[in-house]
């Protein structure tokens, strides 16, 4: 789990963040449907094999929540228990031009159908690393 600051600023990773109607607090995201960002850890692997790299760390991809076990794509249609926190399934979280820096060349398309999906909340509430997500 990361929060992260400010436009460009670092991934910081977190023990616990509350999830507010705009967000992780202390997150420099946008309100409304791209508040919450989340990646599939078994995505991890083989982003790092379409870019060159033998392993990414998930910091890397600035994505807030990082989720295993959980086929995300599948439960995009439901909503979405994150700790205590309710969340909703928007639109998926495209890579960004940055990924072309972070992972090198080629970088933003291997994270093309990987990169997650953004969320809103629909109500606030706590998360632990480590917690409970699960389809509702």
């Amino acid at each position: 789990m990361g929060l992260r600051p400010a436009r460009r600023a670092g991934l910081l990773h977190v023990e616990s963040a509350e999830i507010t109607e705009t967000g992780l607090a202390g997150d420099h995201a946008r309100p409304g449907k791209r508040a919450v960002t989340l990646i599939q850890a078994e995505h991890l692997p083989v982003i790092a094999a379409l870019s060159g790299h033998d392993a990414l760390a998930p910091e890397t991809l600035r994505r807030n929540i990082v989720v295993s076990g959980l086929n995300l794509t599948a439960a995009r249609h439901r909503l979405l228990r994150v700790g205590t926190a309710l969340l909703r399934f928007t639109v998926p979280c495209a890579p960004c031009s940055r990924m072309e820096v972070a992972l090198g060349e080629g970088g933003y398309n291997a994270m093309r159908g990987h990169g997650g999906w953004c969320c809103e909340v629909v109500k606030p509430g706590r998360l632990e690393r480590g917690g409970t997500v699960a389809p509702v």
